[in-house]
């Protein structure tokens, strides 16, 4: 079996789904990639059995067949070679492979395609199709907040609850929650399911911005589909706490700022707060927002005003530094509002400005202030 493909388009298609293999597989098999060829297409497949990576690419092949090529090897001779055209040969007895490039031949030990574990095909599925680049704000904005608490296994990838005429995703952690909603979508079911993080860290470096994705999926398996790529990956069997339920509804107090300079405040202050809590206060007054941290153990102490509209009677709150910086990092919008009800209750954050047809509401937990 013989096919010839540009180095450049191979390792591009390669780098993509090489992100499903993992570290230490639990099937030496795992290591490889999966080749299958046919007519006249190269049909490329990682897995680690919980997330796999279907990718596929033209080439100039005498023949249908399927061989498991060792991964490490094969990336890094195609990243040492310039980009060019190259040749597979694969011996079908003995699976040997023989790469040759403009610059002489490469041989490794391929393995039988066989003994690949099969990957799973969408079977009674429920699908809908969404924005590739919506799609990929929503991760963003969302799996930071997720928690990596293996005792919390619902709570350590992102919730998709699926609407009609919405799609809402969900993280968090106990201490934050990012809620993000899409509208403006289509879909015949209304349910949801848990998707875990390390595929959807794949999917947004991956997702197209100007194409749109079908995501389909039943009670195992979830399947992203876009262009000629596939990530399929085994969802969270675990039930997702009831978010809404801790999500304030009655803030009066209502403080407006700008996004940046509230940020790179957050980030100064942090410096000389306590490193075991990272508490920051907000004192906040009608025009002013005074922020502040001390870590008595070391005699630290800062403290910065910042200019804000405000809304309600004076407030001071503690809030975890690392947290609102995370947070404001991930929001878009030029001013950014936060719905204060008392020092001991969750704030909300919000962007002022958001993009048409998308909604998102980050919640902290405040840390409580200490005497």
């Amino acid at each position: 079996m013989k096919f010839s493909i540009s180095s450049a388009e191979l390792l591009k298609q390669l780098q993509l789904a090489s992100g499903a293999i993992a570290s230490n597989p639990v099937l030496p098999i795992l290591e490889d990639f999966l080749f299958t060829i046919q007519n006249n297409k190269l049909h490329i497949a990682a897995s680690d059995l919980e997330t796999s990576i279907l990718t596929e690419v033209d080439i100039m092949s005498d023949a249908n067949g399927t061989v498991a090529v060792p991964a490490k090897i094969l990336l890094e001779t195609l990243k040492a070679l310039p980009p060019q055209p190259i040749t597979f040969t694969v011996n079908e007895e003995n699976l040997a492979i023989e790469i040759t490039s403009a610059y002489g031949k490469y041989r490794l030990a391929g393995e039988n395609g066989g003994d690949f574990p099969k990957i799973p095909e969408p079977d009674a599925v429920d699908s809908l199709k969404v924005s590739g680049a919506a799609l990929s704000r929503g991760v963003t904005k969302t799996i930071f907040a997720a928690s990596n608490d293996e005792l919390r296994p619902a709570m350590n990838g992102v919730y998709f609850q699926i609407d009609f005429s919405k799609l809402i995703l969900v993280a968090t952690d106990a201490h934050k929650l990012v809620k993000f909603t899409l509208g403006n979508i289509t879909s015949e079911v209304s349910t949801s399911f848990i998707v875990p993080k390390k595929a959807l860290n794949l999917l947004k470096g991956a997702l197209p911005e100007k194409e749109d994705v079908e995501i389909s999926f039943n009670k195992a398996n979830v399947f992203f589909s876009f262009g000629n790529v596939r990530l399929i990956c085994r969802l969270i069997d675990a039930r997702y706490p009831d978010y809404n339920a801790v999500i304030p509804v009655d803030n009066p107090h209502l403080l407006t700022l700008e996004r940046v300079g509230f940020q790179n405040s957050l980030k100064r202050i942090a410096i000389y707060a306590n490193k075991t809590t990272n508490q920051v206060l907000l004192n906040i007054t009608d025009s002013s927002l005074t922020v502040s941290a001390q870590d008595l153990d070391f005699s630290n102490e800062a403290t910065e005003q910042l200019s804000c509209t405000y809304e309600g009677k004076p407030l001071t709150i503690g809030f975890n530094a690392r947290f609102l910086v995370e947070m404001l990092g991930v929001l878009e919008s030029d001013d950014v509002k936060m719905e204060l009800s008392t020092p001991s209750r969750a704030g909300l954050l919000l962007p002022v400005e958001e993009n048409e047809g998308e909604d998102i509401l980050m919640l902290v937990m405040p840390v409580m202030l200490s005497n």
